[in-house]
């Protein structure tokens, strides 16, 4: 099978790399910025979902979705948080910090 381009180039990777990294971290888990992705072994351990390396086809969707979910809605949140912001005026040009 081929590999999907997303169409973003190396540094746009990067800023989504670091976004996570940072909305996660608000979440208050432990993320290896040059691992973000990671957190999700983490996240499932704090739920009691029993994710690991490789295969994981025998959870169930809510399992996976209750992961997926707690990931997702940090990032939604920040997203959200970070246009409040910047509509508002209070854009400072970094993270938010």
């Amino acid at each position: 099978m081929a590999r999907r381009r997303s169409g973003r180039g190396p540094g746009a990777d990067r800023a989504l790399q670091h976004f996570k990294t940072e909305a996660m971290r608000q979440e208050g888990y432990k993320v290896n910025p040059e691992q973000p992705d990671d957190v999700k072994y983490e996240v499932a351990q704090s739920l009691g979902v029993p994710l690991k390396h490789g295969d994981n086809g025998d959870l169930t969707a809510e399992q996976a979705g209750k992961i997926g979910g707690a990931i997702g809605g940090s990032m939604v949140r920040e997203m959200i948080r970070q246009a409040q912001e910047k509509l508002s005026g209070g854009d400072s040009g970094g993270s938010g910090r």
